[in-house]
């Protein structure tokens, strides 16, 4: 296996670029039950989200979606998802190593936390900016029941169609200053951390840059992430869902939530958050490590084949 012993080739931009998308694509095949269970939790008590089922946790979101509406309803909105992490993921993560370097003017060795910090929120910004059309249409799309009569959109991309001809081009675009800031928050818990446990496991010589390091720095990396972004992808799930009026604001949209619900409810779906999280850092992390180095391997080899 590659990942077994550390890589000797440094990875090029697009290993890094096409590795983080492919990683991400593996790891959201694996989650995205519970990312449509986070949803589903994370719009309940919402008016446009009532059909009149309760949720209760996340393995029993996932068990009444099954009993109500099958089991493909889990998968609701995952081609959009598959789009997303392609060109999303690709910029956000594939693209934050040479954005580092960027802001460090190459000094790799003596890379500070705000040099960290800054890249992130770069390619988190980048990232949202290229990508939020798909993940409007994904978050509709886990969050209608799977059944004829709630049933907003036929498919994805009449749902693309849908929305820019009811809602205009600002519709696909709906709730991106709120993406932004929760992909900024994201991108730097979850890379800046992931980067900060790997480099200390390493120098301390705890661990070698092998998979059981990029397990323990992506599952940290994981469960801080989802403590510091849920309340803003509380907010980002209800302000893309939402109908067109229901709220003047993303911010008008987390005043309303604060006054009818009350501040737990900005850690609405925590748990599969978490879930989600946890699991998608593990299996993202680890995969792209794994195809940087599968990537590299291949590439000298063809390079050099005698």
């Amino acid at each position: 296996m590659v990942g077994l012993k550390p890589s000797e080739v440094p990875p090029t931009l697009m290993v890094k670029f096409v590795g983080a998308g492919a990683a991400a694509c593996i790891a959201d095949l694996v989650t995205f039950p519970l990312d449509t269970a986070k949803v589903r939790l994370q719009i309940q008590g919402e008016g446009l989200a009532e059909t009149g089922v309760r949720y209760k946790g996340v393995f029993g979101t996932i068990s009444t979606m099954v009993k109500t509406e099958g089991p493909r309803s889990l998968y609701n909105g995952l081609v959009a998802g598959l789009q997303r992490q392609m060109s999303f993921a690709s910029v956000r993560i594939g693209l934050y190593d040479s954005v580092k370097q960027f802001y460090t003017k190459g000094s790799e060795p003596d890379v500070g936390i705000g040099s960290r910090l800054l890249a992130g929120c770069t390619t988190g910004a980048m990232a949202v900016a290229i990508a939020q059309p798909t993940d409007v249409v994904k978050v509709r799309f886990q969050a209608q029941a799977n059944v004829s009569s709630s049933k907003r959109y036929k498919g994805t991309m009449d749902a693309y169609r849908t929305i820019a001809k009811e809602e205009g081009m600002r519709g696909l675009w709906k709730g991106t200053s709120p993406n932004i800031t929760r992909s900024a928050l994201v991108n730097c818990t979850e890379l800046v951390t992931y980067d900060l446990i790997k480099d200390s496991l390493l120098k301390s010589n705890l661990m070698s840059d092998t998979l059981p390091c990029h397990f323990t720095s992506a599952f940290g990396a994981g469960f801080c992430t989802t403590v510091i972004a849920s309340p803003v992808d509380v907010v980002k799930t209800r302000y893309m869902n939402s109908a067109k009026g229901q709220y003047q604001s993303a911010l008008n949209c987390a005043l309303t939530m604060l006054r009818k619900e009350g501040p737990m409810a900005f850690y609405k779906g925590f748990m599969p958050s978490f879930l989600r999280l946890g699991s998608w850092n593990v299996v993202m992390f680890v995969t792209y490590e794994q195809l940087k180095r599968a990537m590299m391997s291949a590439r000298v080899s063809w390079e050099a084949p005698f």
